[in-house]
């Protein structure tokens, strides 16, 4: 039977890759919305800038590869701060809590909030302000479930509810992510992960914002009327990755070493050496802008200290910006790095409180600094 299921949930992978596989299409950049969605908010997987879509674990993954949230094994809580754009005055708080139940399975909350600021209202008899301000707001909620089928075999899917407003117009969508995971060697060390974001419904704004005063369509009368807003799809990503981690040292002789009989128990830990180096490779087709193909590295000491570095690449981001959107269209320079610091809560329980600092790097404003504290009950 696990055979079956591994084979069927591969086969699901491999189709799902060949119709998407060609998804990039550079000359639809900027027809779609909602591109907070492709915004990473959680520092320890922004450190890697996003490119360990094989091998990511946690509540992070949901922004990710929700399959990664399998591997929570009891609870997860953790709050993230963004500075996005430092100096733009943009700014981002993620949330959420991941739970196990009954072992393979995880279901988790996650919430993200952009706070831009206020701005200036302007109308075309007062161009340049002095009408008050208003507060533009992004939210997204997403509901997420993983399970783990086996050791090797991990799946999740994410459902998230959009919400953007202003003060007198707003638009609402959904958007569904999934995605898989397969991990292989006598460690564990060997990964692979796919998974597809933003597949979901069209956005169209709506609101007294788009309404106005003007002559009946019969008669010499004015009379309230409404403009309709332009649909917009979501921006949807396909990621492909591999990971493969490198232990560094001896494992003591008294330690757990694994068994064929540990492909069915998924909580059980497999011994390993204090010194890991993980290297990360990942592509990402954007159905409405440039693909990305990135490498990543992470060092970690003990599973307590991890550093981190990334850099991601796509076509023409070293040539000058032109109208044909053929040269550099990123803010970014392709560079991000980011530290972890872990440590047990009580060295009787297994409870940990971690700390993740990530920076990405931009061509123009001073980069993108995230935070997060992470509490692993």
């Amino acid at each position: 039977m696990k055979k079956i299921i591994k084979y069927s949930l591969c086969s699901l992978v491999l189709f799902a890759s060949s119709l998407t596989s060609q998804a990039g299409n550079p000359d639809r950049a900027g027809e779609s919305g909602a591109y907070e969605l492709l915004i990473n908010g959680w520092a320890r997987s922004s450190g890697l800038f996003s490119m360990n879509s094989a091998n990511i674990k946690g509540l992070e993954a949901t922004s990710v590869n929700t399959a990664g949230l399998s591997f929570v094994k009891k609870t997860e809580v953790n709050a993230s701060y963004t500075n996005w754009f430092t100096g733009s005055g943009i700014h981002i708080i993620n949330a959420g809590i991941a739970q196990n139940i009954k072992k393979k399975n995880v279901i988790a909350l996650t919430v993200a909030s952009f706070n831009f600021g206020n701005i200036q209202r302007t109308t075309t008899i007062n161009p340049e302000g002095g009408s008050g301000t208003f507060k533009p707001s992004l939210l997204n909620i997403g509901v997420s479930y993983a399970r783990s089928f086996s050791r090797s075999i991990h799946a999740g899917v994410t459902v998230r509810l959009l919400n953007q407003r202003i003060s007198d117009a707003s638009a609402m969508g959904m958007a569904v992510d999934a995605g898989i995971e397969y991990v292989a060697g006598k460690r564990d060390n060997i990964h692979f992960g796919v998974s597809i974001r933003n597949l979901g419904t069209n956005m169209r704004f709506v609101g007294d914002g788009l309404t106005f005063r003007g002559v009946a369509p019969q008669g010499t009368y004015t009379q309230s009327q409404s403009l309709k807003g332009e649909k917009f799809s979501l921006p949807a990503q396909l990621n492909i990755g591999a990971a493969y981690d490198i232990y560094i040292g001896k494992t003591k002789e008294s330690a757990v070493k694994p068994t064929d009989e540990d492909e069915d128990d998924v909580t059980k830990e497999i011994a390993k050496p204090s010194n890991r180096v993980t290297i990360c490779a990942n592509f990402t087709s954007n159905s409405v802008g440039k693909d990305h193909i990135g490498l990543g590295a992470e060092y970690s000491f003990k599973e307590m200290f991890m550093l981190r570095v990334a850099y991601r690449y796509e076509k023409g981001m070293f040539k000058a910006t032109t109208q044909d959107n053929t040269g550099n269209t990123s803010i970014f320079n392709g560079l991000s790095a980011g530290l972890t610091f872990e440590t047990p809560l009580k060295k009787e329980k297994p409870a940990r409180i971690g700390f993740d600092y990530s920076f990405r790097m931009t061509r123009i404003y001073s980069g993108v600094h995230t935070a997060s504290v992470r509490f692993v009950l």
